[in-house]
């Protein structure tokens, strides 16, 4: 048994869950084994014991779990969240309903608005009533409340949602609130305060995320425990901390607790290994990246070595993404976002003719279960993936080093029956037709954190990842102009390598809603010094050593009378001078105009606080050895025998295309147009030659 010790990043995808795996010379194994939708936590532990079994690593020795899920979205969106129940204050029982005049596609006659999580039978009304200052203006009726939690028990409640209004600035009845239903429903019932998950103004947005919290919270805390049983059944009793959408990590225990903050969790991690990997090996700043399973596409925007962030997100719209301009298709949650674009195109996503006879790719797709045809556990609906064995572009003997057998035979007659011959048209040239559709949907994830943002995406470097980025980055860099991929090592598993690369992140909010010119200079500090006070012991409580973290000091400004903030850094230093000259300059490079003269309101002041937590990555192991072949590869009209090599047959200089690149985790597609190189550190570059 090796005497080393051992961390071990997980992500669950929908066809694959991908482990990394580092010891602390820094040297990384990965592993790639199927999702099992029914239980991700026995897919998880069967992987694992198996990787260690493979390397006799003592299970004793691994110090410590970073994981990322897909439960808490996938929740949401096959609607099988807890039982949910809201309570909130006399006469606001319809805010759900109401929501914000938005709505995704203007002019829509027949649109209907997502229905709330929580029914109105299930939505109870306590009489009580706090002003803005947080003064009480109507006591808490405790009677209201009891006889609240008796109705949540006799209709079965799962998970409450408290919501009062202004609770913001004065949580005292939402925490009486919360001990009563406690009392009378016991800890078996999952009770979450917007007081404490979302202490900001909106009622509508704070009171959306407390119940996605709510809803999701039951269904997170039963795969925790599940996870760290099984884990504990082969002998892993090491902590586990679990990637948040904001792109940090934090105690399993306090996921349960903001279980809404794991939606987009395991998009976020490839994002930040793309920021790691910017940084790492200092090239060009300003980056795309692209990562495709087998479920989604999801793209996001790194400038400077920096991924963009958000704290306005829905979930449930179809394409998920945070534009202001775009809004009113899912359920808003408003906490720290990596700004991640998401779109339903994977490779398991289901091809397929609608009722007018036109071709569709996704967004229903198999999943890991069936899956596609040409994996042979019992599909039988076409997929992308079996377009792509189709034209070539992926093995059709095995994947993952051999251990996933292919019958490329199935898929391609899946093709041909169900949407070739009823276009009357060959099977190759419909798997083109479809791998065109596909990138054209694909290329909308990437444009709404590019173009529609007003930035050109011919300026950035596309990084391509997921078991399926690399077979389509060619195709989409070239629909887009873009002239330069990079496709980085262990790509199949980026996203896993990702969570290793990632800190302890955490934000906390102070409320002030005050005029700036009121404020004085000694009273910026003050609340510095609270909020480090409340983010010092909240991290001490999880285990971790405040005295190493990283604190950041922001505050959200608006014009008196502006509906919507902006968010100014540097506002430690004291100066509210300073600060409401920030937020001029940064309100006129956003909107195009400043109002000097107008008077200024401080709404939030944050603290961002980051613990480093990242593992030092010296080097791959090798990767399990498998069988290369050349094959027949449709990259035009017909096919033509092309060259499969592995990534370590390539050189510094550039190599032209047509070829294909197979690596245990991934595929990588480099097309007649363009060339491929390694970089001094074994990244696949890829230079695209505008058509």
């Amino acid at each position: 048994m090796s005497t080393a010790t051992y961390r071990i990043g997980i992500d669950i995808g929908g066809t694959f869950t991908d482990i990394a795996l580092v010891d602390d010379a820094g040297t990384v194994d990965i592993r790639k084994v199927a999702s099992t939708p029914d239980d991700y936590s026995r897919g998880i532990a069967t992987g694992l014991a198996a990787l260690i079994g493979d390397l006799a690593i003592d299970p004793k020795a691994i110090t410590g779990i970073v994981h990322a899920t897909t439960v808490a979205t996938n929740t949401i969106l096959e609607f099988k969240g807890a039982v949910t129940g809201l309570v909130t204050t006399a006469g606001f029982r319809d805010v759900l309903e109401l929501r914000r005049l938005r709505i995704p596609v203007l002019y829509d006659l027949q649109y209907d608005k997502p229905p709330p999580l929580v029914p109105r039978r299930l939505r109870l009304e306590v009489r009580e009533r706090l002003g803005p200052d947080g003064k009480v203006r109507v006591p808490l009726d405790e009677d209201d409340v009891v006889r609240a939690a008796e109705r949540f028990r006799t209709e079965g409640v799962e998970a409450i949602a408290i919501s009062y209004l202004h609770a913001y600035a004065n949580a005292a009845h939402e925490i009486r609130t919360e001990e009563i239903l406690r009392a009378v429903l016991g800890d078996g019932v999952y009770i979450c305060r917007a007081s404490e998950i979302l202490p900001e103004i909106r009622e509508y947005e704070r009171t959306s995320t407390a119940v996605v919290n709510a809803y999701v919270g039951p269904v997170i805390r039963n795969y925790a425990m599940a996870l760290a049983a099984r884990l504990a059944d082969i002998g892993v009793t090491a902590p586990i901390e679990m990637m948040h959408s904001g792109g940090g990590v934090m105690r399993l225990a306090a996921s349960v607790r903001r279980a809404a903050s794991l939606v987009e969790s395991g998009p976020a991690a490839g994002v930040i290994a793309c920021a790691r990997l910017v940084r790492g090996e200092e090239r060009g700043a300003n980056i795309i990246s692209f990562d495709m399973g087998g479920t989604t596409a999801k793209a996001a925007l790194i400038e400077n070595g920096e991924a963009a962030r958000t704290d306005e997100y829905e979930v449930g719209a179809g394409i998920n993404l945070s534009s202001k301009l775009v809004k009113g298709g899912g359920y808003p949650i408003k906490m720290p976002f990596i700004d991640v674009s998401e779109i339903g195109a994977g490779g398991g996503s289901l091809v397929a003719l609608d009722s007018l006879g036109r071709v569709t790719v996704g967004p229903e797709s198999a999943g890991a279960m069936p899956g596609p045809v040409c994996y042979g556990r019992g599909g039988t609906r076409a997929t992308l993936t079996d377009v792509f064995v189709t034209l070539g572009y992926i093995n059709d003997v095995t994947l993952a080093g051999g251990s996933i057998q292919v019958d490329a035979a199935a898929g391609r007659a899946a093709l041909r029956s169900q949407v070739a011959d009823p276009l009357g048209q060959d099977v190759l040239t419909t798997a083109r037709g479809v791998l065109t559709l596909a990138v054209s949907t694909m290329t909308r994830a990437v444009k709404a954190v590019s173009t529609y943002r007003g930035r050109d995406p011919r300026d950035f470097t596309l990084v391509a990842f997921g078991g399926n980025g690399p077979v389509v980055a060619a195709d989409i860099a070239s629909t887009l102009g873009i002239r330069s991929i990079v496709v980085p090592l262990a790509a199949g598993v980026f996203s896993g390598f990702g969570l290793l690369r990632s800190d302890v992140e955490q934000e906390f909010v102070q409320p002030l809603l005050v005029d700036a010119a009121r404020l004085g200079a000694e009273r910026l500090p003050c609340i510095k010094a609270e909020l480090r006070a409340r983010a010092a012991a909240a991290l001490s409580a999880d285990g971790y050593d405040p005295s190493s973290a990283d604190f950041r000091f922001s505050a959200d400004l608006r014009y008196f009378g502006q509906a919507y903030e902006l968010n100014i850094a540097g506002a430690d230093t004291g100066d509210v001078e300073a600060l409401v000259e920030g937020f001029h300059r940064e309100h006129e490079r956003t909107y195009g105009h400043r109002s000097s003269g107008d008077p200024v309101q401080i709404v939030n002041a944050r603290l961002a606080v980051r613990v480093p937590m990242a593992s030092t990555i010296g080097r791959f192991a090798k990767a399990p050895v498998f069988e290369r072949r050349d094959r027949l590869v449709a990259f035009g009209s017909e096919p033509a025998m092309t060259a499969v090599i592995g990534r370590d047959a390539l050189g510094l200089k550039p190599r032209q295309g047509p070829f294909i690149i197979e690596d245990y985790d991934c595929t990588c597609v480099v097309p007649p147009h363009a060339s491929a190189r390694l970089d001094a550190v074994g990244n696949i570059e890829i230079e695209v030659t505008p058509r």
